[in-house]
């Protein structure tokens, strides 16, 4: 894990570092299995931010604005989120176009979020496929 962001987690709550930790163990499994190559993991706007090539970024916080989730977000012009929703429509609370709430006391699911992250670090690779092709 990068020092800024190790940094940047260990100043959140413990149940919000678990979930973070958690998610960002997820996209490098997603990768992995994928076999989709390097992952450029950075900050951007203050927040844990992962992408590989032909991806859309994936950028993973906590804000203690909304103490009790972390929040996955997307590129809010691409149409992930809205297929997050037409796909998964009672597993997730979505934030407008941007984002997945994941509550701090739910164990993160490889089911359903992962192939959310799938589908986002495919992006570029399936945004012409109906349904990005799920």
């Amino acid at each position: 894990m990068q020092t800024e962001i190790q940094s940047k987690f260990s100043s959140y709550p413990s149940e919000a570092q678990r979930q973070l930790e958690a998610v960002r163990s997820l996209i490098f499994s997603v990768v992995k299995e994928n076999k989709l190559g390097a992952v450029e993991e950075t900050l951007k706007w203050g927040e844990a931010s992962y992408l590989v090539n032909g991806g859309s970024t994936i950028r993973i916080d906590w804000k203690p604005k909304d103490p009790s989730v972390i929040k996955v977000f997307f590129h809010c012009q691409t149409t992930l989120v809205e297929t997050f929703r037409e796909i998964y429509p009672e597993e997730f609370a979505f934030e407008g176009k941007r984002a997945i709430a994941i509550p701090l006391n739910t164990p993160v699911n490889s089911g359903p979020l992962s192939h959310c992250i799938q589908l986002a670090l495919k992006y570029h690779r399936v945004k012409h496929l109906p349904l990005l092709g799920a």
